[in-house]
């Protein structure tokens, strides 16, 4: 199983740069550095609920990837929209079920929950509210960020709070 997933990664960071630039909601080397960097962390022994942030972030830059695609293919239908975070949840759900996996659900628990969850619920929403407000930012600024790379700066900043938040809680 691991072969597979090093395989799969082997493949899918290098891809992130070739994907189309009309589409990036996100910076893609971000996003592939972040998918290589999960492994090594993992194997690592970065605790779960990191490791949980770190892939939210991934899967929601996808998504926003995915979703500004759609706008500018024209898609107006909004039930559309719910298919792109249908795939990262999907994955996830059988990873997490799966016998031998590298995502054991339940072994490791923060307040009662899956340390795996509580990482990708907060990386997640960080990701999603930083995504947000770089966006206001720019609205209510004629469309300029108030700073260079400001798109790659507040998702990464978010997450990287959010990583330090759980690396005081559980290593502290």
């Amino acid at each position: 199983m691991a072969g597979r997933v090093k395989n799969i990664l082997k493949f899918a960071a290098p891809a992130a740069f070739f994907a189309p630039t009309a589409a990036n909601a996100t910076c893609p080397i971000c996003t592939a550095v972040v998918l290589v960097g999960l492994e090594g962390a993992r194997r690592a022994g970065v605790d779960n609920s990191i490791i949980g942030v770190w892939t939210a972030g991934f899967f929601m830059a996808v998504i926003f990837w995915v979703w500004s695609a759609m706008r500018n293919k024209g898609v107006k239908n909004p039930l559309w929209y719910l298919v792109p975070p249908a795939g990262p949840i999907g994955l996830l759900m059988l990873l997490w079920f799966v016998p031998g996996s590298p995502l054991e659900f339940g072994t490791q628990t923060l307040a009662g929950i899956d340390k795996f969850l509580v990482g990708l619920i907060a990386g997640g929403s960080a990701f999603f509210f930083a995504v947000k407000w770089h966006r206001r930012i720019k609205r209510e600024n004629g469309g300029k960020s108030w700073f260079p790379l400001q798109k790659v700066v507040w998702p990464l900043s978010a997450l990287s709070i959010v990583s330090l938040v759980f690396a005081a809680i559980v290593y502290l």
